[in-house]
């Protein structure tokens, strides 16, 4: 890249690409170049800051983007391997790679695609990390590979279309059919799967495992991570992470869940909760009521409810203000002079933009309104607001 590209992305960081594709660059820019790190940086600006200020890495087209960890989960990831060798077969941008590289003495990172392992290369040399990159196809890879401590997969979760894929067996590589070799080559094997993937039916697919670790950033989930050990039969263990918040990591097995007692609360006291992302999506419900002192309103409603506040629960907290029964006047009842409010629906009969409409309610404002199920069946509405005192 020439210092007058160089420069001219530096001015137009904050600019609009559509906008600047039909305006005139300075003489000797290469415009398609420009745009295209524009573009990358301003998606990765919120995803991957450390990468997307510095001047000297390059990144490719937007899917490529658009499909690459967060910096967040990447740096998670990287906590919990350690070894002397790594081999990630699936580098794509290399963000994994270069994180979890940090902690192995030796890093092989391996991408299929040409373009994409050039600019890996460049950008780890940059970046003065001493990653060998492999252009070549993760199973071909695999036949001669000598044995590494750790194998890291994020497989395409596209189709030959570009359609997005959820199943493992539709990703590619096909981790179900690859796994005896990858257990073979590697004691720890860490794959990277979809938010949408259902965790049972992946463990009815995948051996072996003992950890899976359920990533949220900001309570979006993002991220299932299973880490494979050559020759674990135990039950996994679970951990829940809301990833940038200063909430605690919640570990359990389904032991645990199981056989908690389930805690339903007789009403809506003073404080309610609601659990993060990372949590629901791990099934952690019945353990986390008993972990944090706090009831269920309802076997199905996963939302809690206590006296005295917990500032530690991990999920959003929330102030009782008002709470009524379901009816034609309970907007009468709980907003009478606001029309605006932030409205969550947890096991209730009617949609989210269904009762909006009902309600003539508009998003936004202070006012947080939960529709839900108390223990007796009864369908509420609670009025809340942010606990201040966390």
């Amino acid at each position: 890249m020439n210092e007058i590209t160089r420069q001219y992305i530096r001015e137009n960081l904050n600019n609009d690409v559509p906008t600047l594709a039909l305006r005139k660059a300075p003489v000797g820019t290469d415009v398609s170049l420009a745009l295209r790190q524009i573009e990358a940086r301003q998606l990765l600006l919120k995803k991957v800051p450390e990468w997307s200020a510095n001047d000297d890495l390059l990144f490719p087209a937007h899917l490529s983007i658009e499909q690459c960890s967060s910096e967040a989960t990447a740096r998670y990831k990287a906590s919990i391997v350690e070894g002397h060798t790594l081999a990630d077969l699936t580098c794509g941008l290399g963000i994994d790679s270069f994180y979890l590289s940090q902690r192995f003495h030796e890093t092989d990172a391996v991408e299929r695609q040409p373009e994409l392992c050039r600019l890996a290369q460049h950008n780890f040399q940059v970046l003065q990390t001493p990653i060998k990159v492999h252009n070549e196809a993760a199973e071909d890879y695999l036949q001669h590979c000598e044995p590494k401590d750790c194998i890291y997969l994020d497989p395409a979760r596209r189709d030959l279309h570009g359609r997005k894929t959820v199943c493992i067996s539709d990703c590619t590589p096909n981790v179900t059919a690859l796994q005896d070799l990858l257990l073979q080559r590697a004691e720890t094997v860490m794959v990277k799967l979809s938010p949408m993937l259902d965790i049972i039916k992946a463990l009815e697919e995948l051996k072996c495992v003992k950890e899976i670790h359920v990533l949220a950033v900001r309570n979006e989930c993002k991220e299932l991570v299973f880490i494979l050990k050559r020759g674990y039969s135990g039950q996994p263990t679970l951990y829940a992470a809301n990833l940038m918040t200063s909430q605690p990591v919640v570990s359990f097995n389904f032991d645990d869940e199981r056989d908690s007692a389930l805690r339903l609360s007789e009403g809506v006291r003073h404080y309610l909760y609601e659990p993060n992302a990372a949590l629901m999506k791990a099934g952690c419900y019945k353990l986390l009521a008993h972990r944090f002192k706090v009831d269920k309103l309802h076997k199905n409603s996963h939302l809690y409810t206590s006296d005295t506040l917990v500032p530690d629960f991990p999920g959003r907290i929330f102030e009782v203000e008002d709470w009524t029964l379901y009816n034609k006047k309970v907007k009468q009842l709980l907003l009478p002079t606001s029309d605006k409010t932030n409205l969550t629906v947890r096991n209730f009969p009617i949609a989210v933009e269904t009762l909006r409409k009902t309600l003539k309610l508009k998003e936004g404002g202070d006012v947080y309104l939960f529709a839900t199920t108390l223990r007796n069946e009864e369908k509420v509405l609670i009025k809340t607001k942010k606990s201040a005192s966390v």
